[in-house]
């Protein structure tokens, strides 16, 4: 299969190509300049030689066509609504998978949520109601995602109003050996894209022995 991430020469859309990459996923990389799509695809190939999936660069336009069903969000939320526009001609039949937070500007540490309540609410609104949003993948650290010795050390939280979409999300996240959860509808969103900056609150602290950090869920240890 094909997904398409789009923003993927950002350091989130660069990691998760290799990481589905190595997982046997073909990634097809877009980008507002299709040569900067291509240059990135080529060195994120070079850093997997031995991987079962290739990775394509493209325009954003054309990334969205090639990818079976999924196409993967990974701009910078500034460019979040505006690149929603540019390709929601190409979403039919597609699940678009919102990865973007929206964090308040000048502070990576807080979040400004848009009217909507959050990002994910607001591609929904965007695309409308025929095609699916689910949001995913918020959580991940993006050097944690580039660094391929490293296992992903988080759970992914998942949510969306449609069923079954979101479990044909969860499959293809789960091909990178993590666990996902469905956590309900589109606004949960809310919570969870608002867990991002306190982890890096948490992450940049001199008060923790630890960066990176991500979202566990710790089920109890007694049954």
């Amino acid at each position: 299969m094909t997904i398409a991430i789009i923003g993927g020469t950002g350091p989130q859309g660069q990691g998760l190509a290799l990481r589905f990459a190595m997982a046997g996923v073909d990634v097809a990389v877009g980008s507002r300049n299709a040569e900067r799509g291509t240059q990135i695809a080529t060195e994120l190939n070079e850093k997997v030689p031995a991987a079962t999936g290739k990775i394509t660069g493209l325009g954003n336009l054309d990334a969205v066509r090639s990818a079976d069903s999924l196409v993967v969000l990974a701009v910078p939320y500034s460019a979040h609504d505006a690149t929603i526009e540019e390709i929601k001609s190409e979403l039919s039949n597609k699940i678009l998978v919102d990865i973007v937070v929206p964090l308040a500007p000048g502070n990576p540490k807080s979040v400004a949520m848009p009217p909507e309540g959050s990002a994910t609410e607001a591609a929904q609104a965007l695309v409308g109601d025929d095609i699916p949003v689910v949001g995913a993948l918020h959580n991940v650290s993006a050097t944690t995602l580039n660094n391929l010795d490293w296992p992903i050390n988080c759970d992914i939280l998942v949510c969306g109003n449609n069923l079954d979409a979101k479990k044909s999300v969860m499959a293809v996240i789960e091909k990178l050996g993590v666990t996902a959860y469905n956590c309900g509808p589109a606004d949960n969103a809310r919570c969870i894209e608002a867990i991002t900056p306190l982890l890096i609150r948490l992450n940049i602290s001199k008060a923790v022995p630890f960066s990176h950090a991500g979202i566990k869920i710790a089920p109890p240890e007694h049954h």
